[in-house]
């Protein structure tokens, strides 16, 4: 990085700092500071769902999976476009709710003020561990860009980690939600410059490297990176490793993302709850994270430039998370302008954009739910926002402190994603069964708690002898596929990194046998010997997944061939099962031991995909299950309390305070004034029928859905 590349770092910390001295004036209470009044229109709340919902580890995700899968690897991030139709709905419910926090919601409708707390409590453990993601791949973004890990000889995570977090605390704990909203439209802008900015340089980096300047334009960029990697890279559902992201994966990540993000604590906010009405709500949470999965598809195609330009760096082929990073320099570096600043910028927008309204938002939840309840009921407005803007750090440095320890990404997401399961099943039931109630609500989150994240870890404590035992350590078939085709100019030179990525390795760590072993195993497998437009030999092993650990030992294993066949293209298969004696490492898939008790143990043949997708039933539908039995032979609500809250869910909101205290009250006087519109009168299912709005605004989102699939295909598969 030159010194403009860091006038332009320092300019945007500088800027978001001011917003945040600007905005703290603005502040004079607890819906100032958390809601920023419920004063946001269209403009600011798409970018505050934009900014929220798009992550600083995504551009990484997306650049390493592509890389690795193709155009297939979109879906690593893009697994929530078919989610984003059903916000239509859910963001009339944030702003019906008329609360600052979810906890409140869960006080409100289970009247229960220790459910709050409880909320409050998991809301500062997800956070944590989702925030960390982010801030584990900054580090490793800047890596490439600023030229050295290294700085004031310590590693450049422990220097690069805190700065940012305090810069994140500087403005959001002065302004509020409304620093927060004002610098996630600037940083949602730098977002969108991210996920484009690499695509015209490289397309023309191509051109200039692989082709013509003097004859060819930038869009034939394409064609010569058509003509550099092989057209297996362009399937949406296939690739180099096929079968990683089949449409039933898919599904199963979407449905789980359905189920798991409505009770993310942010959503009360971004999701709708800060909007002036209904409809700003609605639109602001639906364009945002449209914008979102448009700038996944950039971040998709950039990942395929990277490929075609850079498919012989070393640094990549030893770590492909470095793609989005190796990019940025190479490409944007030479041209000495302070775009490798402005990249490095652009991903800072995309954590600080989000770690600001999750910090905001869980010092709501410490306020409203643990202090004022049970330290201080009588705590004014100002000791109130003082207390808010202190609990806010917790959350900044906890992140900090499990992005610097764990330092693993990928561990510290899926921690962070699977908590919502203890709350989910509450908040759809709660949204449409009046039968739900509080002790099994409680019932429920020590159900999933016990199963889902104790169990698994317990079990085999309790019973060792579940390690080695042989009914507990199959693994799936060992399925090696070889097949044929013409090699492109990218496999000559993954060739020639991977050789030199494994000898830098070999020298490195002469000494250190357990670090060369996980320096290889992050290298993968060696790409086959390649001459540009010679017929090559790609053979891909999949399978030997342990069904019931996260893996298998063995001192002692060996491939015992099951079958082999060739296919009528030469497509050659050979199936082969692991022998010998295993030892079960990690937690338990406590999943398939449900499946194993069903009678459903025969999973020898399933793939990763379908294994990840087994997971699924147990997860989302036995929460639910559990949930209604247990709330009939329980006792039900306050039925008057009751009636309030789905009196006050029907009403809809009126930008202006006073006529929606008025409609408010008219509601609460007659709970049954909405019976008409009811799907299911005279039961305790509260569906109502949906209006045209609702309809329209469905249907349309899902249309947008396949029109960006669509363009995704379309740009991919230009040729000049």
């Amino acid at each position: 990085m030159t010194t403009i590349d860091f006038v332009v770092i320092i300019t945007y910390f500088i800027t978001m700092i001011a917003i945040g001295l600007w905005a703290m004036r603005r502040v004079k209470g607890q819906e100032d500071y958390f809601m920023g009044g419920r004063g946001f229109g269209k403009l600011l709340q798409t970018f505050a769902a934009f900014g929220a919902g798009t992550g600083a580890h995504e551009p990484v995700q997306v650049g390493r999976t592509v890389w690795t899968s193709g155009l297939s690897g979109v879906w690593s991030a893009m697994m929530w476009l078919f989610v984003t139709p059903v916000y239509w709905f859910t963001a009339v419910w944030y702003r019906r709710m008329r609360h600052l926090t979810l906890g409140d919601w869960f006080v409100e409708r289970y009247q229960s003020q220790l459910l709050g707390a409880a909320y409050t409590a998991f809301a500062i453990l997800f956070y944590m561990f989702y925030l960390s993601t982010m801030l584990s791949a900054i580090a490793k973004f800047s890596v490439p860009l600023m030229g050295t890990d290294m700085m004031f000889g310590m590693e450049l995570k422990y220097v690069l980690v805190p700065l940012i977090s305090m810069i994140v605390i500087a403005y959001g704990v002065l302004g509020g939600l409304t620093a927060a909203y004002w610098t996630d439209l600037i940083q949602g802008i730098f977002i969108i410059l991210l996920s484009i900015l690499l695509i015209p340089y490289g397309l023309w980096e191509l051109v200039e490297k692989f082709g013509d300047p003097s004859t060819q334009g930038l869009l034939d960029g394409f064609t010569i990176l058509h003509q550099r990697v092989s057209a297996e890279n362009f399937g949406l559902f296939t690739g180099p490793s096929a079968g990683e992201f089949p449409p039933q994966y898919i599904f199963s990540l979407t449905l789980l993302a359905l189920v798991g993000i409505v009770v993310q604590p942010h959503f009360i906010a971004t999701g709708g709850g800060s909007a002036k009405s209904e409809d700003e709500a609605r639109i602001g949470l639906v364009v945002g994270n449209f914008l979102k999965r448009l700038c996944t598809a950039g971040w998709a195609i950039t990942a395929l430039i990277a490929l075609a330009l850079l498919a012989g760096n070393v640094e990549i082929a030893a770590d492909p998370d470095k793609v989005w990073g190796v990019a940025a320099r190479e490409i944007l570096g030479p041209l000495n302008m302070g775009l490798v600043g402005l990249m490095l910028a652009c991903l800072l927008a995309a954590m600080m954009s989000s770690a600001d309204a999750y910090m905001i938002v869980t010092s709501a939840l410490v306020v409203r739910n643990v202090y004022s309840p049970y330290i201080n009921s009588n705590a004014s407005e100002k000791e109130c926002v003082r207390i808010a803007r202190l609990s806010g750090l917790t959350i900044i440095v906890g992140a900090t402190i499990v992005s610097l320890v764990m330092g693993d990404v990928f561990g510290q997401f899926k921690l962070a994603i699977e908590l919502p399961l203890l709350f989910a099943a509450p908040f759809w039931v709660g949204i449409f069964w009046r039968r739900s109630n509080a002790m099994a609500v409680w019932l429920t989150i020590g159900f999933v708690g016990m199963v889902f994240f104790v169990l698994p870890y317990l079990l085999p404590v309790l019973n060792p002898s579940m390690r080695t035992d042989p009914a507990y350590t199959v693994s799936t078939e060992v399925v090696t596929t070889t097949r044929e085709r013409t090699a492109t100019e990218v496999d000559v030179a993954r060739r020639e990194a991977w050789e030199t990525a494994k000898a830098q390795a070999e020298n490195q760590y002469v000494n250190d046998p357990a670090k060369l072993d996980a320096a290889l195993k992050k290298l993968g497998a060696s790409p086959p010997d390649a001459v540009v437009g010679e017929t090559i030999q790609l053979s891909m092993t999949t399978g030997g997944e342990s069904i019931f650990w996260n893996d298998v030992r063995a001192d002692n294993s060996n491939l015992m061939t099951v079958r082999e066949e060739t296919s009528e293209d030469g497509t050659r298969i050979v199936v082969q099962k692991r022998t010998g004696e295993f030892k079960g490492e990690g937690p338990l898939k406590i999943d398939f031991l449900i499946y194993q008790w069903l009678g459903i143990i025969d999973l020898s043949d399933a793939s990763k995909a379908t294994l990840e997708t087994l997971r699924l039933p147990p997860r989302v539908i036995l929460p639910f299950v559990f949930l209604m039995l247990v709330s009939l032979v329980t006792p039900r609500g306050n039925a008057e309390k009751l009636n309030r809250y789905y009196a006050k869910m029907k009403t809809e909101v009126d930008p202006d305070p006073e006529k929606d205290t008025a409609k408010l009250a008219e509601s609460y006087a007659n709970p049954t004034r909405f019976d008409d519109r009811r799907l299911l009168p005279g039961t305790d299912w509260e569906f109502m029928k949906p209006s045209r709005k609702d309809i329209t605004g469905f249907l349309v989102s899902v249309v947008v859905c396949f029109i960006i699939l669509a363009l995704l295909i379309w740009v991919a598969n230009i040729k000049a």
